[in-house]
C-alpha cells in the first residue's frame, strides 16, 4: 500500500497560516530585541546573559511546535522536526535521512538592528510550524539552527558556530580573551557549551540535504530594483588584518613638530591612502572600522596605534593584490615617519559561489509565487559562506528599508516576510517531492 503525506490544507487555510506566521515572526523579532546586554540597544553577544535569555525564549517557541531542541557544544541552538516514524500513517522516510537546514545567527553587533540574523532563524521556525499546522509530512528532518557568534564581536573572530559544524575551530581561539580577560573556553562552559567536545558538532556531508539561510540584504539593491526577494549567487572574498604603528609618546606642548614620531598621524595617512586605493579598484571596498590609540590622552603625542583593516572584493586575485599593496604602503609610511610597523595578524577568506541547484530551486519558487527572481551577490559575510564549502547551500535575501543594517533603524516589512515564507514553503515542498522515496507522494500544501 502506498504511503501518502496527510491531505494538505485548503488554499484559504494556507494563506491564513502564512499571514499569521508573518505577523508572529515580526512580533518575535520585537521580543528578541528585548534580550539585550545593553538596555536601550539591540546587543546580544556570544555566551552573554542576553544570549541566554534569547535562547530560553527561542527554545520555548521551538518546543511548543513539538520539535526537539538542544544546545550543541559550540553554543548553537538546534531545533529538529523529524519525519513521521515507521508505523505512523504519514511515514514517508526514516528519521536518519539527510536534513534540510534553515537558519541564521542570533548574536548581534553592538547597537544593532532587530532583524539581522534573528529573522532567518524565526523564518525557519515558522516553516516548521506551518508544516505542523498543515499536517504536512516531510520526507526529511527539518532542522532550524540559531548560530552563535557570527558577528565575532566579543572575541573578534566571526563564524564560531558555523565553523564548529565543519570542524574548523583553531585551538588558539579557545584561549582568546575578551575585553574583560575571560577566555572563550571559559565563557562557553558558563553558557553550558563544552569546548572539549567541539568535535561532536561536526556535520558529515551525508547529514545535510541542503542548507538555506534567509537574511535581510543589508544593502539597497533589492529596494532599488523594487524586488522583495533575491537569490544570492555568492559572497565576496574577505581580508581582515590587525595593523600596528609604533612611534614614541611625548608631551604635547614640549616636543617640536619636526621631532615627533606620532603614530596616529601615520595611521591617519594610511587610512586616507587606503580610501584612495579602494576608489581606484572597481568593486573593492576597504574599511578601517576600529582604531586603538595609546596612551589616548589629550596632552600626550600618540605613541602607538592599532587598526583593524577590512577589505572585500568578489575576485580573490584583485582583493589579495590590493591587500598586499595596502600592507606595503603601511610599511612605507612608517619608515618615512621613523616609526615601526607590524602586521599583527591577518585572515583571508576566499569568495564563494552558492550551490547552483539549490539556488535554482529557490529561484523557481520565486517565479512560482509570481515574482521576478532577482540575483545578487553578498558583500557581507554569513554563516552560509562557511557552510557552502561543505554542503549544498543557498541564501535568500529580503529587502530591507534603505539598505540600512547593523543599526537601530534596520527594518523589513511584514508583507516581505510573508512573501519570503511563501517562497520558502514552495522550496521546502518542492524539495520534499523530489526527494521522497519511490511510490510516496508528498502533498504540497499551498500557502
Amino acid at each position: 500500500m502506498t504511503n501518502h503525506a496527510a491531505t494538505p490544507a485548503t488554499d484559504a487555510r494556507g494563506s491564513q497560516f502564512v499571514a499569521e506566521a508573518a505577523r508572529q515572526v515580526m512580533r518575535r523579532c520585537d521580543q528578541l530585541a528585548d534580550c539585550t546586554d545593553r538596555p536601550g540597544e539591540v546587543c546580544r553577544l556570544f555566551c552573554s546573559p542576553a544570549m541566554q535569555s534569547a535562547h530560553t525564549l527561542v527554545r520555548s517557541w521551538i518546543e511548543a511546535t513539538g520539535m526537539s531542541c538542544r544546545l550543541d557544544a559550540a553554543g548553537n541552538l538546534i531545533g529538529r522536526l523529524d519525519p513521521p516514524k515507521a508505523g505512523d500513517h504519514r511515514a514517508v522516510q526514516n528519521e536518519q535521512a539527510a536534513a534540510l537546514i534553515i537558519g541564521s545567527h542570533l548574536d548581534t553587533v553592538v547597537n544593532g538592528g532587530k532583524y539581522d540574523g534573528a529573522l532567518g532563524v524565526l523564518l525557519g521556525l515558522a516553516l516548521a510550524e506551518i508544516a505542523v499546522k498543515t499536517d504536512t509530512a516531510l520526507p526529511f528532518p527539518l532542522v532550524v539552527i540559531g548560530f552563535c557568534e557570527e558577528e565575532g564581536v566579543r572575541y573578534q573572530e566571526p563564524y564560531f558556530g558555523s565553523r564548529a559544524l565543519v570542524g574548523d575551530i583553531p585551538d588558539a581561539w579557545l584561549r582568546r580573551p575578551d575585553a574583560e580577560g575571560v577566555p572563550l573556553a571559559d565563557a562557553l562552559r558558563t553558557f553550558r557549551g563544552d569546548p572539549d567536545r567541539l568535535a561532536e558538532c561536526v556535520l558529515r556531508p551525508e547529514d545535510v540535504l541542503a542548507l538555506v539561510e534567509p537574511h535581510i540584504e543589508q544593502g539597497p539593491t533589492l529596494e532599488d530594483r523594487s524586488l522583495p526577494l533575491g537569490v544570492v549567487t555568492g559572497a565576496v572574498g574577505h581580508s581582515r588584518a590587525s595593523l600596528e604603528f609604533v612611534g614614541r609618546a611625548g608631551h604635547a606642548g614640549t616636543v617640536p613638530m619636526q621631532s615627533r614620531r606620532d603614530a596616529l598621524c601615520a595611521a591617519a595617512q594610511f587610512i586616507v591612502e587606503l580610501e584612495q586605493l579602494a576608489a581606484g579598484v572597481a568593486g573593492l571596498v576597504a574599511t578601517v572600522g576600529r582604531v586603538e590609540v595609546l596612551p589616548n590622552v589629550a596632552n600626550v603625542i600618540p605613541g602607538e596605534v592599532r587598526l583593524r583593516l577590512d577589505l572585500r572584493h568578489a575576485e580573490d586575485r584583485d582583493r589579495l593584490a590590493a591587500f598586499r599593496k595596502a600592507i606595503e604602503r603601511a610599511g612605507e609610511i612608517a619608515r618615512q615617519r621613523g616609526l615601526e610597523f607590524n602586521l599583527l595578524w591577518e585572515q583571508q577568506q576566499e569568495s564563494v559561489q552558492f550551490d547552483a541547484a539549490c539556488s535554482g530551486r529557490l529561484e523557481q519558487a520565486i517565479v512560482a509565487a509570481g515574482l521576478t527572481p532577482g540575483r545578487l551577490s553578498s558583500g557581507a559575510g554569513h554563516d552560509a559562506v562557511i557552510l557552502a564549502r561543505h554542503f549544498p547551500t543557498a541564501m535568500l535575501f529580503l529587502r530591507c528599508a534603505g539598505g540600512i543594517s547593523h543599526h537601530p533603524d534596520e527594518a523589513v516589512s511584514e508583507a516581505d516576510v510573508a512573501t519570503a515564507l511563501e517562497v520558502l514553503w514552495r522550496f521546502v515542498t518542492d524539495l520534499a517531492a523530489s526527494t521522497a522515496p519511490d511510490g510516496v507522494q508528498v502533498a504540497r500544501t499551498k500557502i
